[in-house]
């Protein structure tokens, strides 16, 4: 039997107890020592470390009540808590029709966001790399911040991104597949960079912020130009052996047609049967410039029986396969994401029918079915979580994360 690696087990240690800071902060080492089961001598040698760092602050105990036992015996406890200057990171996120990029702090506080109304498809990888390149500068700028004090830089998009490699192999959003996106963009702004599956970036942002903030184990669909499924197991991101993650756009409903769910439930799938149908001049033009959801939604609202149609079939096709996934993850709550959740109530009653319908009447507890309904900011915000909790178990020196090779 192997032993543990003693380094492996210090850095895994440091990231749990800057996790327990980071999600109940300010928060006394016993408390720590309680959430992490780390024994208290482990604690305050991990603490007393990360304060020496820079990583840590203690906070000023006058504002805030304090147990009577402590105040009696004369020794408040010192509560921490994450310094927010430490690092500086920024998250990006691509999509067909514009980016949008948000540089954080190292609590994940939003200091700058933007977005760029810029359609990136068909562009050659040079001239994508350069447009997120300058959408990252103008961000850092307008946070104030010297291009030096970024820590990393993660970039979300749609497709199958292998994050080990910095390659995407492939996204409904470029003509060209294999990109080494990530190699050009660190190349240009000599900053550490990583590119995800933007499911993955609207995961941690509800890991971290949202609804399932505190939750373990959850799953995350998202219905944007392509389908997303986030998998949250044991608070870790599960990325499968290929690194590449679930694959929910692919998904046969049956044996008897070739048709995927993408091919019913997407937002472009959905788009596309409707722009067929709701082809006045006002119409067209709408979804010409990128208003094809709020066009359906208005379509729906107005009683347009074949809209109505449409978006019933892919809630439908969509209740059915969560539920399937419902009962193989057994979550405890399941997040609907993306654009097209944004089309009305037509597509989410369909939706959360058939799923009911179709678990066992014993299964138990039947997971929540929450809606996100936040802004672009939040995915690029994802992506920032994601590059910190990669900092928050690096290793670190005096001066941020300790450089190797």
């Amino acid at each position: 039997m192997k032993t543990a690696d003693p380094e492996l087990m210090r850095a895994i240690n440091r990231f749990h107890v800057m996790d327990a800071i980071r999600r109940a902060g300010p928060i006394a080492r016993v408390e720590i020592s309680d959430l992490t089961q780390l024994s208290p001598t482990t604690v305050s040698a991990i603490t007393a470390a990360l304060l020496d760092d820079g990583l840590v602050v203690p906070r000023a105990l006058g504002t805030l009540r304090e147990p009577m036992t402590d105040m009696a015996r004369g020794r408040p406890r010192v509560l921490l808590e994450l310094n927010p200057h430490a690092a500086y990171v920024v998250g990006a996120k691509l999509t067909p029709d514009h980016i949008t990029v948000a540089t954080t702090d190292f609590c994940a506080e939003t200091l700058a966001s933007l977005t760029l109304p810029i359609r990136i498809s068909r562009q050659p990888v040079s001239v994508i790399a350069d447009l997120i390149e300058d959408g990252v500068q103008r961000c850092i700028a307008d946070a104030g911040l010297p291009i030096e004090k970024i820590a990393g830089l993660c970039v979300g998009l749609p497709g199958r991104v292998d994050r080990a490699t910095g390659i995407c192999q492939s996204s409904p959003i470029f003509s060209e597949s294999n990109l080494p996106l990530a190699g050009h963009l660190q190349e240009r702004l000599g900053i550490a960079t990583v590119i995800e599956s933007d499911i993955n970036l609207i995961t941690m942002a509800e890991s971290w912020f949202g609804e399932a903030r505190g939750l373990e184990d959850f799953l995350v669909v998202s219905i944007e130009h392509t389908l997303g499924l986030g998998v949250m197991v044991r608070g870790e991101l599960y990325r499968g052996a290929n690194g590449l993650g679930p694959d929910l756009d692919s998904l046969q409903l049956n044996s008897e047609t070739p048709a995927c769910l993408r091919d019913i439930a997407s937002a472009a799938a959905i788009l596309r049967r409707a722009e067929a149908i709701l082809d006045g001049p006002q119409q067209r033009a709408a979804f010409r410039a990128g208003r094809g959801i709020a066009t359906l939604r208005a379509a729906a609202d107005a009683g347009d029986p074949k809209i109505i149609g449409i978006l019933r079939e892919a809630g439908a096709a969509l209740g059915f396969a969560i539920a399937n996934l419902v009962l193989l993850f057994a979550p405890r709550m399941v997040v609907l994401a993306g654009e097209a959740v944004s089309s009305g109530d037509v597509l989410l009653e369909s939706l959360s029918e058939r799923f009911r319908a179709h678990l066992p009447v014993s299964y138990a507890p039947v997971p929540d079915l929450v809606v996100h309904r936040w802004s672009e900011d939040s995915w690029a915000r994802g992506a920032a979580a994601l590059t910190l909790r990669e900092l928050y178990g690096a290793p670190w020196n005096t001066t941020g994360p300790a450089r190797t090779g």
